[in-house]
């Protein structure tokens, strides 16, 4: 991506922040058609092309309830925290780093699609969580510069099997417990321009609130895991953070669904499926 590239992307989104307020961008389809565009109210104005590229509206509004949702970003790659809330930790005490760890880009789905509990899982549990949308390249950046590189941000669901992640059949990495087919829900918009350090974030399933807490309380905020990331892993547009889990989880059945629900964002809901 050029630099003229990158400005135009801050560009469009401070000239759509500042009618309404923070921007909210999404990827959809309409018949066979994938495009991207900006919400307002229940309308979606198509862009020429990516948000994150600097498309521009093009004149074509949809509404809403006529177009499927997408997950707003196809990324590159999607690196995510592990243990990032006192909450979550239990008597463990809180890691001396940022721990963080790949989840394949083929684990994402959107906002409606289900997550599909794989034959052989016997307890797949949800993990909502804020996830950063990178927004330019950064590499060796300091706390200053990932705080500038983030474009906005979105709801995430970290699905995670317990028995492939910690069980006594476990798995050398994480990467059929965290990264199966479905396993990283998306959405259902991308928000640029909103005070990301102090959101109240939910989870509920089938309508109980099972996770309640701020993004205040992470022990590493995003720009400090974001410039921990780039000293070893190039981060480029559109790539992913996925921030971390508080509180406890439970295991999901068939039948059941998981809303991520955050505060200025949205909610991001996925019904649960047996494969």
């Amino acid at each position: 991506m050029t630099r003229r590239t990158v400005l135009g992307a801050a560009t469009t989104a401070m000239a759509l922040q500042g009618q309404n307020g923070p921007a909210k961008y999404v990827r959809f389809r309409k018949g066979t058609r994938v495009a991207y565009g900006a919400l307002a109210g229940e309308e979606i104005r198509e862009l020429s092309g990516d948000f994150l590229k600097g498309g521009k509206p093009n004149g074509t509004v949809h509404k809403l309830k006529d177009v499927k949702l997408l997950a707003p970003v196809a990324p590159g790659k999607v690196v995510a925290i592990a243990r990032n809330y006192k909450s979550h930790l239990g008597t463990v005490a809180p890691p001396a780093r940022p721990e963080m760890f790949y989840k394949p880009v083929a684990c994402i789905c959107g906002p409606d699609d289900p997550i599909i509990l794989p034959k052989d899982s016997t307890d797949v549990h949800y993990e909502g969580e804020l996830v950063a949308v990178i927004g330019k390249k950064l590499k060796n950046a300091s706390k200053e510069q990932a705080a500038a590189g983030v474009f906005g941000v979105t709801c995430g669901n970290d699905v995670s099997e317990r028995q492939w992640q910690g069980g006594p059949d476990k798995d050398i990495q994480w990467w059929r417990a965290k990264g199966s087919d479905t396993f990283g829900p998306l959405g259902p918009y991308v928000v640029a321009g909103i005070d990301y350090g102090k959101l109240m974030l939910r989870t509920r399933l089938n309508g109980k609130v099972v996770q309640e807490q701020s993004t205040s309380e992470l022990i590493y905020d995003v720009p400090t895991m974001i410039a921990f990331t780039s000293k070893f892993v190039t981060l480029e547009p559109g790539d992913l953070v996925y921030t971390g889990t508080p509180g406890t989880t439970k295991k999901m059945s068939p039948g059941d669904m998981v809303e991520v629900d955050i505060e200025g964002i949205g909610v991001l809901r996925n019904p649960i499926k047996a494969e």
